[in-house]
């Protein structure tokens, strides 16, 4: 989190108003364009302006900058807020969220937010971010003793209690998680993300239909959160409703195609159907995830095992080549491929194709078994 800072003005007369206008659009205007010149008028008034109001201009600035994606420029201005106030605490926190989130720096952002702290005690925002930090590093005790902090600070800040929630259910504290996921709902009934967790600690409890009814209410808030359908799909599939979890899995890679989660998700569901002798739904399935991405080798490989189980072994041949375009090392595509070769009678292409997964792999002991049964030394 971070927050604007406002301005003390101090104004010569006869310009008043265009201040502060300037004044004004630095510290709260909405467009980040519109914030970045009120903030360099600021700036560039130079000594005209005391220390503190530029420091707050670069600071401020340093918002926008980060809003429009321009993290560099978001750094060096929140650099330079912090040569003019050294003491400015927020100035660090801002620096390290900006580290953290759009750099991927987790250390140099806990340095900073530890900094901030020693600045001011008293500041919850870096110790909630700090918090954050040390969840991304996995180091969960840390954590939640920073949200113990940044709660006792501020016991109204629902994120908090529901980042703590979400690192009780990474330690496996469950009934802790749903506590808090529970708080944070009572502080900001339309806390999405809150619902989210719950129903991941209620998942993780065995309590499927509790979990089911927190994602339901995450997407009425939400309808376009891919994550909320994925996770009602899992839970939908623990509860054997493969139908629903399958229109859910697809529901989440309609709105995000990228989502790998739903994409392994639906994936899985295609190979149970195919370990059921459902083979034709397994197709569909696989039909589905190739359309999101026909980047994806695995799909290919195993809609070619569903063919195969058909008795289509040419339109196998065809997937597994097809998988094995796009990832030329894709070892069990050839030894896929190289089964419906000798399925098909051709001994040679078989052949081929074993011994490239050992070249591959070669350690594989089923292509060698293979190549043993066709009379050739692995």
């Amino acid at each position: 989190m971070r927050r604007p800072l406002v301005f003390a003005l101090v104004m010569l007369l006869g310009t008043a108003t265009a201040l502060a206008d300037r004044y004004s659009d630095c510290a709260r205007g909405k467009d980040p364009d519109r914030r970045i010149r009120g903030c360099t008028q600021i700036v560039e008034r130079g000594k005209q302006e005391s220390h503190e109001n530029r420091a707050k201009a670069y600071l401020n600035r340093g918002n926008a900058y980060d809003d429009k994606g321009e993290v560099d420029r978001a750094i060096a201005d929140y650099t330079k807020a912090i040569a003019l106030n050294p003491k400015d605490a927020l100035a660090y926190n801002n620096r390290g969220l900006t580290y953290q989130e759009k750099k991927g720096e987790v250390d140099r952002a806990i340095a900073d937010y530890t900094k901030a702290i020693a600045l001011d005690p008293k500041l919850a925002l870096p110790y909630y971010n700090r918090g954050n930090a040390y969840g991304k590093k996995g180091e969960v005790d840390r954590a939640i003793a920073d949200f113990d902090k940044a709660i006792a600070l501020n016991p109204n800040d629902a994120n908090a209690y529901n980042n703590r929630g979400i690192t009780y259910g990474k330690k496996g504290e469950v009934d802790r998680a749903i506590a808090d996921h529970t708080k944070a709902i009572a502080l900001n009934p339309n806390l999405v993300l809150a619902y989210i967790g719950r129903g991941n600690a209620y998942d993780d409890k065995g309590e499927v239909d509790r979990a089911i009814v927190d994602y339901d209410k995450a997407i009425a808030l939400n309808p376009k959160l891919a994550l909320a359908y994925t996770n009602r799909g899992v839970a939908f599939a623990k509860k054997g409703d493969k139908e629903q979890a399958i229109a859910d899995f697809r529901k989440a890679l309609e709105i995000d195609p990228s989502s790998q989660s739903a994409k392994n998700n639906l994936k899985a569901l295609g190979v149970t159907y195919r370990k059921k002798g459902e083979v034709d739904r397994a197709i569909a399935d696989y039909d589905k995830a190739i359309a999101l991405n026909p980047k994806d080798a695995l799909a290919y490989t195993n809609r070619g095992y569903a063919y195969e189980k058909k008795g289509e072994v040419d339109r196998a041949i065809a997937d597994y080549t097809k998988a094995i375009a796009i990832d030329p090392n894709y070892a069990t595509a050839y030894f896929h491929r190289g089964v419906a070769y000798y399925e098909k009678g051709d001994k040679e292409q078989a052949i081929a194709d074993f011994r490239k997964v050992l070249e591959i792999d070669p350690s594989d002991q089923y292509a060698k078994n293979n190549l043993k049964r066709l009379g050739v030394t692995p």
